[in-house]
């Protein structure tokens, strides 16, 4: 018996894609946990639906994602003694979290066996386990010196397909890091890179230079996490690479803004993707990924469901997901939002790009509800009501 969700009277359908991000619309119908209909209610089969979801009116997205995050195991962090941090983030429309290197994890293994032990461990631990149904793609091991072609082999082969940044372990040169980099593209692995000053004890200064000779898939934190390189090497890794531009909550505002507006310049907005680089020195962010949006959409003048593709659509193409658009035969990922109880806009749009944060309703992963009003965004002036 097949599982089907109808989600009506939607008021406004955002689809992630940068190209086209406002879709005409009201209803989204998912079966089995995927897309199969976006359009009018009336255009669409809604019969024997298990779920109905009345949306009275409110805006409807991809769920958003977290492209730079730091977990440890199941829905805790001993970086900042938290629990339930997963759950949190959910309740800021996340449903997807990507893994940049569980480098908090206390006695983080560093020879070769025991990281690449733990990296399968950790991919193993949250494809087993869902903190409240959250996607977390984790087993990001943190490459070291001595590594050979065969040990990424090896844990591509038992299922690892994400690298942790480049620069957090005794890996800190250029040349050294391409080899390893392409080893890991060979297996079929994607790679991030710290950039900037130092975060942890034994991070280092990674700059343009090694940044570039790397060639990974990803210019992790280009904002800097903390502390972003000078603005010509911003601008530099912008114009030099075709390569993802994770702009991080957890970073330098100013260098976020410098980023967007360079990305905006070569017609490269495509480029930019969203993280919170947490949990870190600076917390845990639940409502990281939309403060950015609403901070690049109001401070870098980028109209709100533009914005609103960092954090879903962009990722989604960037890291080869299959959430984060709007389209048959995705994820039946999403969060139902709309504007705050008394913001300033006459839209929900129009707030965003006025700085405002949306009240989120609820969120939706696999065609399952996973949560419903938002205990962390300001109250949402409507609600969506699930009818049956």
């Amino acid at each position: 018996m097949s599982e089907k969700l109808v989600i009506r009277n939607i008021g406004l359908i955002l689809t992630g894609k940068i190209e086209a991000p406002i879709q005409d619309g009201d209803c989204v119908v998912a079966v089995d946990g995927k897309i199969t209909a976006v359009g009018y209610e009336k255009d669409l089969d809604t019969s024997g639906a298990a779920t109905i979801v009345d949306a009275h009116g409110v805006t409807i997205a991809p769920g958003l994602i977290d492209s730079h995050i730091h977990p440890v195991v199941g829905d805790y962090t001993p970086r900042q003694q938290q629990l339930h941090w997963i759950d949190s983030t959910l309740n800021g429309g996340v449903t997807t979290l990507i893994s940049a290197g569980e480098v908090h994890m206390p006695g983080r293994p560093k020879d070769i066996v025991g990281l690449k032990a733990m990296a399968i461990a950790a991919q193993r631990w949250y494809e087993n386990f869902r903190p409240s149904g959250v996607k977390v793609h984790a087993g990001a091991p943190v490459i070291e010196q001595g590594m050979e072609e065969q040990d990424f082999k090896d844990m591509a082969d038992a299922g690892v397909t994400l690298i942790g940044e480049v620069g957090l372990g005794t890996v800190k040169d250029g040349p050294t890091a391409k080899k390893m980099i392409d080893w890991a593209r060979k297996y079929g692995m994607q790679s991030t890179i710290h950039t900037g000053g130092p975060s942890i004890p034994g991070s280092g200064l990674i700059d343009a230079d090694i940044v570039l000779e790397a060639g990974t898939d990803v210019i992790g934190h280009i904002n800097g996490g903390h502390s972003a390189l000078p603005d010509d090497q911003i601008v530099c890794l912008c114009e030099s690479c075709q390569a993802g531009l994770e702009i991080v909550h957890n970073g330098n505002e100013r260098a976020a803004l410098l980023t967007l507006n360079t990305a905006r310049e070569l017609d490269q907005l495509d480029r930019v993707i969203l993280g919170t680089d947490g949990p870190a020195g600076s917390g845990v962010q639940p409502l990281g990924i939309l403060r950015m949006i609403a901070m690049l959409s109001s401070l870098g003048n980028v109209p709100a469901e533009i914005a609103m593709c960092f954090g879903n659509g962009n990722t989604a193409r960037q890291r080869e997901l299959d959430t984060g658009l709007m389209e048959a035969g995705y994820c039946a990922d999403f969060v139902l939002m709309d504007q705050a109880q008394h913001a300033p806009g006459k839209t929900i749009l129009e707030s965003i790009q006025l700085g405002n944060l949306p009240g989120v309703g609820m969120t939706v992963i696999d065609g399952v509800i996973r949560s419903h009003r938002s205990r962390n965004t300001p109250p949402a002036g409507k609600l969506p009501e699930v009818l049956g």
